[in-house]
């Protein structure tokens, strides 16, 4: 049973770096052949991909955020990272890493593993 674990700060001034981390445990991040994202969802509104790592090392970013999105990992800690810079309160939005078979995907279907969320909050 793969799982996923989000941890990191609540609450983000603005212009600040977003920073989050994906603990996963049951399974590798290089496991062919499985992509690694970080999805968020703003309040009130759908599912946002962000970006996402692959079994392989290379990273996918959404178009509208590349400019600010960064995904790295460690494969000594099976985890993940995203970071966000110059984070607005629009940022504002729960925050998921999910496991998929591909890139991109905007639906809950699209992966098959989810960790549970951190609601981040953008604010000074």
């Amino acid at each position: 049973q793969v799982q996923l674990q989000e941890s990191g700060p609540g609450l983000v001034k603005p212009s600040q770096t977003l920073s989050l981390n994906c603990t996963v445990s049951g399974g590798s991040l290089r496991t062919s052949y499985y992509y690694w994202s970080w999805i968020r969802q703003p309040p009130g509104k759908g599912l946002e991909w962000m970006g996402a790592i692959a079994y392989s090392g290379n990273t996918y970013y959404n178009p509208t955020l590349k400019s600010r999105t960064s995904i790295s990992r460690d494969t000594s800690k099976n985890q993940f990272t995203l970071q966000l810079s110059s984070v607005t309160p629009e940022d504002t939005a729960v925050y998921y890493c999910a496991r998929g078979t591909y890139w991109g995907g905007t639906d809950y279907s699209d992966y098959d593993y989810w960790g549970q969320g951190t609601q981040v909050t953008v604010s000074s």
